[in-house]
């Protein structure tokens, strides 16, 4: 089975110079974890769900108790309100970087002739889950592992009908 048979064909994509906070909306809306990346018509890298949530280091929690005294009870809310002021302005600074600074590039794409195991083999080996599929360097479409188990269960079911 080959790659063009199981892949999503024409998939939603983002340009390189788009703000983050439209490639996380076109995540949202397609209801998918990750977009083929575009400079012109060239596939220049990939964007995930985790390349956006990498940028929300929140650190480590502190496992210490703490009890306040009766002068931090008045300063909590005063800094925890300048805490949430420092938040929402580095949300709004994410949300307005550009894709291309947090995309993953070099993209590593499959065409679409190569076998379903290829596809299956390249994803294993560099540890993603989506593949842009490629024509003559152009993208055609997009494969990811369940398109991949969902080819195998079908081919798989049409075997056994035949029997």
């Amino acid at each position: 089975m080959k790659v063009k048979d199981i892949m999503t064909p024409n998939p939603v994509t983002v340009r390189v110079d788009s703000p983050l906070r439209e490639a996380a909306a076109l995540l949202r809306k397609y209801h998918i974890g990750g977009l083929p990346v575009m400079d012109g018509d060239r596939v220049a890298g990939i964007i995930t769900e985790t390349d956006i949530l990498s940028l929300l280091d929140v650190g480590d929690l502190s496992d210490d108790l703490w009890l306040p005294s009766p002068l931090e009870v008045i300063e909590i809310p005063v800094r925890e309100f300048i805490n949430w002021e420092r938040t929402k302005r580095a949300l709004t600074d994410i949300s307005n970087m550009e894709v291309r600074r947090v995309m993953s590039s070099p993209v590593i794409a499959i065409d679409e002739e190569a076998d379903i195991s290829e596809a299956a083999s390249l994803m294993l080996h560099e540890g993603i889950a989506r593949l842009p599929v490629l024509r003559d360097g152009k993208l055609v479409g997009i494969v990811t592992r369940a398109d991949i188990v969902n080819g195998l269960g079908a081919s798989s079911g049409e075997e056994e009908e035949e029997s």
